[in-house]
């Protein structure tokens, strides 16, 4: 498998954020991330768009620096490929706009991870028992100050990119192994609505 860069691409502006806060493009790059350069047709095979519609999308990810063509092929048959490994964008401090881009964008990406949950727990009876009791789910309450917060999700990121740099190394697949997905969220509450389980 062809992989993206082992980096992070930050987006700073709002508009590729409105951009990318579009389901069948986020399908499309989690695509190019995962499986590898894809064609049009082949990436309409995978979502169950039509290859003009995915090669707009793929446009429109490539305009934000998010894809580019991987050379070869023509039209709807040349292939493309993601530029990173991952994005990230922050609305801490910014502008109004940036600020609604970024809500937006991110609730998106909130209900994409939540359909994501919800077919893992309909789909996990019929997982190996292994894979079940691998997997978590929960929550926990602490009391932090915003700065024991920021050092806390500092040490998880440490964590996750050591296993990330470990693991990129390998030809995938590999015995035993399976794609993961780990989501990480952590936010003040109003002490009104906790939603602790």
């Amino acid at each position: 498998m062809d992989r993206p860069p082992l980096r992070s691409l930050e987006l700073t502006d709002p508009r590729a954020l409105r951009a990318l806060a579009h389901p069948t493009r986020l399908k499309l790059l989690a695509l190019l991330r995962t499986v590898g350069p894809l064609t049009a047709s082949q990436a309409a095979e995978r979502t169950g768009e039509s290859a003009g519609s995915c090669s707009f999308h793929f446009r429109q990810l490539a305009r934000w620096g998010l894809c580019e063509e991987a050379g070869g092929g023509r039209g709807r048959e040349r292939p493309w490929r993601a530029t990173a490994f991952a994005t990230s964008w922050s609305d801490a401090g910014a502008s109004a706009e940036m600020a609604e881009a970024s809500r937006i964008f991110s609730r998106t990406v909130a209900e994409w991870y939540h359909e994501g949950i919800l077919h893992w727990i309909d789909a996990r009876e019929r997982e190996p028992l292994a894979w079940q009791q691998a997997a978590s789910f929960g929550d926990v309450l602490l009391y932090l100050t915003a700065d024991e917060l920021r050092e806390t999700v500092q040490g998880l990121r440490e964590v996750i990119e050591a296993v990330v740099r470990r693991t990129a190394a390998r030809q995938i697949p590999y015995p035993g192994a399976r794609m993961v997905q780990f989501i990480a969220m952590s936010y003040p509450l109003d002490d009104q609505d906790p939603r602790h389980v």
